[in-house]
This record gives structure tokens, sequence and C-alpha cells, in this order.
């Protein structure tokens, strides 16, 4: 197997799975070693790991499939619920996205996955074109993040969001 490392990704945020890292311009993750992320797959019996590489992969309609079965088996898993979202976002459909989100953020709201919400949140709002949703949603996860002394890679993804997000916000001015 050949290792596949994509160039100049080492001050990429990562994005929560092994050889997975966010890319900075889009904020969508990426696969950059596939050879570690097969690695981490193979050793994984997380369905939402599956479903996270098809999404990858661009492979939406099996991942909703992979889901929806996942989901009848765990109904309150908060990753599953988490990729339900992405997998709307991942489809264009990012007005669903955004809904769904926000109901799980009310779900969550106070505890230490808050902050989770608030980043993927934005993300969908960043997707669809609304920067200054964006920032603030990234905003909202970066100053908990902090508050609760989260790993430095979750404050460095949720900083570099809140950035470009910005960035773009000032050259749309």
């Amino acid at each position: 197997m050949t290792v596949t490392v994509r160039e100049g990704v080492s001050d990429w945020p990562t994005a929560g799975f092994p050889g997975v890292r966010m890319n900075p311009d889009t904020l969508l993750p990426v696969v950059v070693n596939e050879e570690v992320m097969e690695s981490a797959l193979a050793a994984s019996e997380d369905p939402a790991d599956r479903i996270m590489a098809l999404l990858l992969d661009n492979q939406p309609k099996e991942a909703a499939e992979l889901l929806a079965e996942a989901r009848y088996k765990d109904p309150e898993s908060f990753r599953l619920r988490i990729f339900e979202a992405e997998v709307h976002r991942a489809t264009n459909r990012l007005d669903r996205a955004v809904q769904l989100f926000k109901h799980l953020l009310q779900d969550v709201q106070g505890s230490p996955k808050e902050a989770i919400v608030h980043q993927y949140l934005g993300r969908a709002y960043f997707v669809s074109g609304n920067a200054l949703a964006a920032s603030e949603e990234f905003a909202r996860a970066l100053d908990l993040r902090v508050a609760m002394a989260a790993d430095a890679a979750l404050i460095y993804s949720s900083a570099v969001a809140l950035q470009r997000a910005r960035n773009v916000l000032e050259l749309a001015s």
C-alpha cells in the first residue's frame, strides 16, 4: 500500500480522526494520510467512524444508509446526531444541517459537548456562505474551549476557523 500524505498540511488543524485534517481554506475535513486513516478505521468498531470515512470519500448516499441503521440501534448517540447533520451538509441541504445543529445545541447547552456543536454549526454556516454567523459560532466554540482548558488541538482548530471566517468577512466588505 502506498502512503499518501499531502504536502504542506503540517499546520492544518486536526479533524478528530487519524489521517484527517481540516483544510484551513474550506474548513472541511480532508484525508491527508490514507494509510493512517484506513488503519484507524480497521481498528474501530464505531459506525460513526465509517460514516465519516464515507463522507470524506464523497459517498453521502452510502453514509446516509449506514447512519440510518446506526441511529436505529443507538438513537441518542451524540456522534451519530452530528453525522446526521453532516450528511445534510455534504448533500447541500445546508438549511436542514443548520436546523439539526441548532436543535442539538439546545440539547447539549452547558455541557462539554456544546463547543463541538458550535464548531460544526459554524462550519455549516461557513459552507453556506454565511461568514458572519460562522464567525459568531467559531468565536463561541473558541471561548468555550479556552474556558474549559480543552486540548490545544481543539483550541487551534477553532482559532483557525474563526480567523478564516473573519478573513472572508473582511474581503467581502
